[in-house]
Order: structure tokens, then C-alpha cells, then sequence
């Protein structure tokens, strides 16, 4: 990763909390934010010119929101040294980049040993199916595998490069599973997963992107293209074979997920990373022309680029403070590392679920990261932080598929999303070991109409709630407050008096 599209102040929507006099209740404040917001996606910003119009990829991206978590793998030979993926093979100065092992002191001899990787990689104990069975009990709907990182290694068989999983020196190749890419999607789309294709446009392993003949500087191409002009169109071609292979070998996939941003056009707003940024024009047009060709309204996240291939932002590891005016996804890692690390810390199975609520409730969704083993399987850790994680969404689930965002999106501790029949949730974030229900919940930022009904997510009486001067309260009964029926947020709902 490490490209850092961060989430930027003119992109958000800044709403001012309503005047206490002025609250609206609930049917008419949902009337009006449904004005505001449009009743489907967030609108979509940038010159006409740089804005998607195909109608596939338009309703593609209605699906997508409707997902709202999804599972991002980052896996390849670098898990072997449980270090970070493809980064320090970078010669930049940055803490990410650094370098460890016998090798280190020497940068060629590292960058051998990190290319050999290959030739020990055998992840016997790859079982699919038992991925995609733990991602969907979780409640997540599409996975994101990396096909190819930055270090250039092919997770897939292609036929452009021989450093790839299948090549006949991997002991991995002699495996019935070997195309590990074709295995993972076959396995998710059978459990009913969107298909997501992470594919990095840098290439450090591919001649025409770090010519050999010059040493590299930093992230970028190694050579003056402008001198250099069919090394870069060679680069563009195998660049664009990769990509058809993606899309031609396997099966429906929904979402082409391009990394490596700083491969892009040289403008005077795109941004500079490296010390030798250039102009690095890869012909998106044609890339997407063709991919979506082979897949009809296939998604792109063209990552950090401006324009229209950039169909949804990825701000990494971070949340936005409030709801974003265009489609958007936090990429972040359930541990701290991106790529496997034995003993990597994970992020409590709670404070996993009250990020997905507060991004769900911002109108995003939660792309979350584990790693994988080098002898192919998920972390025991990371295992029981979706046992967890799915034993709320069974309750819940249904306050976050399929919803849109709604203001104010948070109030203290509870966060608000939108159903698509005008019902509003209130998720209230329990504080960290607190395991039972307050006396009352207090919500001022509206009120329920007169005759509304107000439930709890998996219990079946309705609740009493009172109006209090600008705002309500919900009286939660001691027999619930006793017995909740989940651990970490409870969610309220509530449902307007049918006419």
C-alpha cells in the first residue's frame, strides 16, 4: 500500500447541526436529507468530462455501497520474512522501506535474496473454501486479493513474466491450487462474493519498469522515458496483457483495484512521491476500454489518480470525520501490518465492529485487511476476530447493508444510517468492556413521529420512548438491560406510522 490517498477537505460535506427550534421530526427531516443527498450514491464531483457515464458502471456502484464489507488479502513470497510487502525493496529513506536480515547491508544482494523468495514459497495448507467460509460468516460480501504487489511477484499464471506462483522453480507450481488467484476467486464467487482484482501498476521486478541497466532511485521508473520511449511503450504492453488476462482467465470480477498511484500522467495537481517523480501515462483509456469489454461494468479504483477512473476513493487507514460527497471505501488492516507477521497485534473484535458502524454511517465502506501465512492460512487471531465480528452482524446486519448515510451520521456515541423504505438506525457504540445497556438512550439530533415504533435488533418487543424537549429518550426495560442480544453496539430502529 502506502500510497496515502488521503481524504481531502473539499471533497467533504460540511453540515451544520440543526437550531434547536428548527428540529425536524423524523419523517420530514428524512424528506429533506433525501433532497439533499439524492436518493441513491453521493453524487459524483470533478469536470463533467472526468465523471463516469456508463450506465453499468453506475449501477455497479450502487451495488457496491450496498455491500459495505468487504475483505482486502495482501499475500505473496515477502510473508515468508513477515516483513512488509515489496517496500524495502524501495531505496527510499522511509521507515516502511527499511531493510532486515543477512542481506541487508547490501542492496543488490537484498533484492537476489528477496527475488529467490520464489523458489522456497510453497503454501501447502491453501484451503480457499475455508477463507471464503470465514469472510462470509463474518458478514463480509466481496474480497480484494492482490494478484500482483509492487515487488512484481504474480499471485496468477500469467504468461508475460515467468517470476510468478506457477513458474516451474515455485514449489507451489506442482500444486492442484497453484493458480492461487483463480482458486480464491473461484472460492468466494461460489459463496456469493463480489470479486475484486488488486493489481499493481509499478512493476519493480519487470526490466522495462527498473531497467537494469540503471540502479533505482526510488518508486518510480528508473529511466527518462523521454529518452527511453519503447522501454515505456514495452511496459505499457505487458502492463495491459496482465490486465486482459485478469480480465479474460477468471470468471465474472467486479472490481479492478489498481495500486502503485504514482504511475500516472504528470500534472499540476497530481501528486509528486518519490525523489524522481515523471510523467508515467500508462493509457488508462485503453486499459479500460478493454477490461470493461470483457467485463461490463467493472468498477475501477484507479488509486490517487484524478479522473474518471477513480470510480471510488480509498482513504488507508484512516476514517473520514463525516460523510464524503462521492463513493468511497477505508482500506485499513484488522492487525497493524498489511502483510503477515506472527506476532502481529490485532485489533480487538469490538473496536473492528465500532469502525465499520462509524465508516458505514459516513455513507463508506470497510475494505479490511489480514495476511495470510506463507504456509496458507489466515491468522488463528484474525479467525476469531471474524467469528466475532459475524456473531453481531447476525443481529445487525441489516442497520448497515444496503443503507445510506444520513445527518448528522453520528451523535456521541451512536451512529446513524438510512433505510432504503425512509426507517432510520441509531447504533449506540458501547464504551470498551461495557457489556450491559444504559437505563435510557437520549438522541437529540430529531424526533420520531408521533405513533413511530422504536426496536431493538434481535428482540422482538418494541421500546417505550418519550419526547424530551428537542430530542427523545428510549427506556430500555431491566429484563434487556440483563440480556442483550449481542456484545459491542446495540442498534436501535426506528419505523415511521404507516399512513
Amino acid at each position: 500500500m502506502k500510497i496515502h490517498a488521503s481524504v481531502r477537505p473539499e471533497g467533504r460535506i460540511f453540515i451544520k447541526p440543526h437550531h434547536a427550534k428548527n428540529r425536524p421530526k423524523l419523517l420530514i427531516g428524512v424528506a429533506i436529507l433525501l433532497l439533499f443527498f439524492g436518493m441513491n450514491s453521493f453524487a459524483q464531483t470533478g469536470p463533467a468530462g472526468e465523471r463516469e457515464t456508463d450506465t453499468l458502471v453506475l449501477k455497479k456502484l450502487e451495488w457496491f455501497q450496498d455491500m459495505k464489507f468487504g475483505l482486502l488479502m495482501h499475500w505473496g513470497t515477502y510473508s515468508q520474512w513477515q516483513i512488509v510487502e515489496s517496500w524495502s525493496l524501495c531505496p527510499e529513506d522511509e521507515n516502511w522501506c527499511e531493510r532486515r536480515g543477512a542481506q541487508a547491508k547490501d542492496y543488490y544482494e537484498y533484492k537476489t535474496a528477496h527475488e529467490n523468495l520464489k523458489t522456497s514459497f510453497n503454501p501447502a495448507k491453501f484451503d480457499p473454501d475455508s477463507w471464503a467460509a470465514a469472510a462470509k460468516e463474518a458478514g463480509m460480501r466481496y474480497v480484494i486479493f492482490t494478484t500482483k504487489h509492487h515487488d512484481g511477484f504474480c499471485m496468477f499464471d500469467t504468461h508475460e513474466t515467468d517470476y510468478k506462483i506457477t513458474s516451474e522453480d515455485c514449489p507451489f507450481n506442482s500444486n492442484p491450487k497453484s493458480n492461487i488467484t483463480r482458486e480464491i476467486f473461484h472460492s468466494f464467487r461460489a459463496q456469493g462474493f463480489g470479486i475484486g482484482a488488486y493489481f499493481s501498476k509499478a512493476d519493480w521486478h519487470c526490466p522495462d519498469y527498473w531497467w537494469p541497466y540503471f540502479p533505482p532511485f526510488d518508486r518510480n521508473v528508473n529511466y527518462d522515458i523521454a529518452k527511453y520511449p519503447q522501454k515505456w511503450e514495452a511496459f505499457k504492453t505487458f502492463t495491459y496483457n496482465q490486465i486482459k488476462e485478469l480480465m479474460s482467465d477468471y470468471g465474472n470480477v467486479d472490481i479492478l483495484w489498481l495500486d502503485g498511484g504514482w504511475v500516472q500522467p504528470l500534472t499540476p495537481t497530481s501528486p509528486r512521491w518519490g525523489k524522481n517523480p515523471c510523467d508515467q501515462n500508462i493509457d488508462m483509456p485503453k486499459i479500460a476500454a478493454m477490461a470493461r469489454t470483457l467485463q461490463p461494468g467493472l468498477i475501477i479504483v484507479d488509486r490517487a489518480v484524478e479522473g474518471r477512473y477513480q470510480n471510488y476513493r480509498t482513504p488507508e487507514q484512516e476514517i473520514p470525520d463525516t460523510a464524503l460527497n462521492y463513493v468511497w471505501e477505508t482500506c485499513m488492516t484488522m492487525a497493524t501490518s498489511w502483510s503477515y507477521v506472527a506476532t502481529d497485534t490485532y485489533k480487538p473484535a469490538g473496536k473492528l465492529v465500532h469502525l465499520l458502524v462509524d465508516i458505514v454511517a459516513k455513507g463508506g465502506n470497510l475494505l479490511l485487511n489480514i495476511g495470510p501465512s506463507p504456509e496458507g492460512e489466515l491468522p488463528p487471531a484474525s479467525l476469531d476476530r471474524l467469528k466475532e465480528i459475524g456473531a453481531w452482524m447476525k443481529i445487525n446486519g441489516s442497520a448497515l447493508y444496503g443503507t445510506r448515510a444520513i445527518a448528522p451520521f453520528k451523535e456521541g456515541k451512536i451512529c446513524f444510517t438510512r433505510m432504503a423504505d425512509g426507517s432510520i438506525n441509531a447504533i449506540y457504540l458501547a464504551d470498551e468492556n461495557v457489556k450491559q445497556l444504559p437505563e435510557t438512550i437520549t438522541i437529540s439530533a430529531f424526533t420520531p413521529k408521533a405513533g413511530s415504533r422504536v426496536v431493538m435488533l434481535g428482540v422482538n418487543d418494541p421500546l417505550k420512548w418519550e419526547k424530551s424537549g428537542n430530542g427523545f429518550i428510549v427506556h430500555l426495560p431491566e429484563s434487556l438491560r440483563a440480556n442483550p442480544p449481542c456484545n459491542y453496539a446495540w442498534a436501535l430502529r426506528f419505523i415511521p406510522e404507516k399512513p
